[in-house]
């Protein structure tokens, strides 16, 4: 399966916001994209889209299910 590039351009938040977004990404060990791409595929999964080739399986926990 083939990869795109992610550009998410033009999007403004509070300082504070930033600073969260930042601190959880850290405290995460992953990027502050890879959180946030990871907080809307867990969104869209929740709406049940399917997006195959993003993430393995185990990748999200399962909803509905302690984690």
């Amino acid at each position: 399966m083939a990869s795109a590039q992610l550009f998410l351009n033009g999007a403004r938040v509070t300082r504070e916001f930033r600073d969260a977004l930042f601190d959880q990404a850290n405290r995460a060990g992953i990027t502050p994209n890879e959180f946030v791409i990871t907080a809307a595929a867990e969104k869209l999964k929740r709406s049940g889209a399917s997006f195959p080739g993003v993430f393995r399986a185990g990748d999200l926990p399962e909803f509905g299910r302690a984690a």
